[in-house]
């Protein structure tokens, strides 16, 4: 398997993939532990925060509210500024790729007596943040959107008054933007979920102390808590491994051990999926950090039947879905998903981008609104990948790459970055 820098990563197929893997810390409780410390009494350390440039855009932004944060390799220290402590940025946030931060930043800031603006880069500029702004006004914030409810997003912010809000979409961020929201609203602020989400945001305010409530779909949190800075381990991002997961699965003879991957119930959608289509994946070392799961997981070369994802599990497969599209070509029955419209609104248009680079490797696939199907048992050949400048993209078919003939090439390489920095050089030490 042949790597190289500079625009573009030529890749071509593996013979097995062997060795152990330790992720970078998971971007999604990275970004929560950093926010919530911010407005947190007293000083927290976290350790093994994501690597990503989306978990730094993250920080830079709290910099810019006044935070005073020490970054050193993967450990953050964060003098908590407390409810009250931030204050007015001289210009506009800069989000930059990161959906995360301009979307549960901004609960942050419906609750702050000053104006703020955020913004982000071109990607970040074209997605939806009416699904935000609508819940934050219905709390008495003031906020002004770009045409067509895009970035950037201007907030007034002052004294919030406590909701019940029915989500009209699964959304861990718009749901995580309300209950921050809630922090500073006199009372108990609730968010009904129609499909369960990932719950970091109820985890890590429970361990710094706010008052939760859970009862089925229905999340609360009582207003003017007193947060309390503590120490934190952020485990591994189980939305990178989701790449070697696959690529082990795939390759013939592989054998990995991941190390560390962060388990929460509401992020292993990935395994359910899997293990039942006859993936060889073992957990071991569980372990609780912070009230977060995680573990090892062994992955060996399997042969899977494929079939269709069930509804139930796509909203916590969200983010594994490109890369999924990539196995189930290797399934016998291939792979088949609806109700994903989402993909249409992330840093790509996923389910077009997919759709496009699989038939660049010449891949029967179907295209629907708001899914996909791929056939079975299909042979890949080496492409020219256009990743639409999305992370995810580009290492879904970095992984196509290992079980395709000739070379492929995935332009704009350096996209990766936004999540898994060192994504290349740690899939070529695993091929060898």
């Amino acid at each position: 398997m042949s790597l190289f820098r500079p625009k573009s990563k030529k890749l071509t197929a593996a013979k097995k993939l062997e060795g152990a893997v330790q992720f970078p810390g998971d971007k999604s409780i990275s970004h929560r532990y950093a926010m919530l410390a911010a407005i947190a009494e007293g000083p927290s350390e976290i350790h093994f925060f994501s690597t990503s440039a989306d978990c730094q855009s993250t920080l830079d932004c709290l910099k810019a509210l006044g935070v005073k944060i020490e970054r050193k390799e993967n450990v953050v220290k964060i003098a908590g500024a407390g409810m009250n402590g931030l204050r007015a940025p001289s210009g506009p946030l800069d989000a930059g790729n990161s959906g995360s931060t301009i979307r549960m930043l901004s609960g942050i800031l419906a609750g702050q007596p000053f104006r703020s603006a955020l913004a982000g880069d071109a990607s970040l500029s074209r997605r939806p943040m009416k699904r935000v702004a609508d819940p934050l006004t219905l709390m008495g914030a003031r906020i002004k959107t770009a045409e067509k409810g895009c970035p950037p997003i201007e907030i007034e912010g002052g004294n919030l008054h406590p909701i019940r809000y029915e989500m009209p979409v699964a959304s861990a961020q718009v749901k995580s933007a309300i209950l921050l929201a809630g922090l500073f609203a006199e009372g108990e602020t609730e968010v009904v979920e129609k499909a369960p989400t990932r719950d970091h945001t109820e985890i890590a305010l429970e361990q710094m102390g706010a008052d939760i409530g859970r009862h089925q779909r229905t999340i609360a949190v009582r207003g003017r808590a007193r947060l309390e800075g503590k120490k934190l381990y952020v485990p591994g991002d189980i939305s990178s491994a989701a790449f070697f997961i696959a690529a082990g699965l795939m390759v013939p003879e592989s054998n990995l051990i991941l190390h560390n991957v962060g388990l929460n119930p509401t992020r292993s959608a990935l395994l359910d999926l899997l293990v039942p289509m006859g993936g060889r994946i073992k957990v071991v070392n569980l372990e609780m950090l912070n009230g977060e799961l995680l573990g090892d997981l062994h992955v060996d070369a399997s042969q899977l039947a494929g079939g269709e994802i069930p509804p139930e599990l796509v909203p916590g497969l969200i983010d594994e879905l490109p890369v999924l599209s990539i196995l189930g070509t290797q399934t016998e029955e291939g792979l088949t998903f609806r109700g994903a419209g989402e993909l249409r609104v992330k840093e790509s248009d996923r389910l077009a981008a997919v759709a496009e680079n699989l038939r660049r490797m010449g891949a029967e696939v179907e295209e629907f609104p708001d899914g996909l199907r791929v056939a079975g048992r299909q042979k890949l050949h080496g492409a020219d990948i256009e990743p639409h400048a999305d992370h995810r993209i580009a290492m879904a078919f970095a992984v196509a790459a290992l079980v395709a003939e000739g070379t492929t090439v995935i332009q704009d390489s350096a996209c990766v970055d936004i999540s898994f920095p060192d994504f290349f050089e740690t899939l070529g030490r695993v091929a060898g």
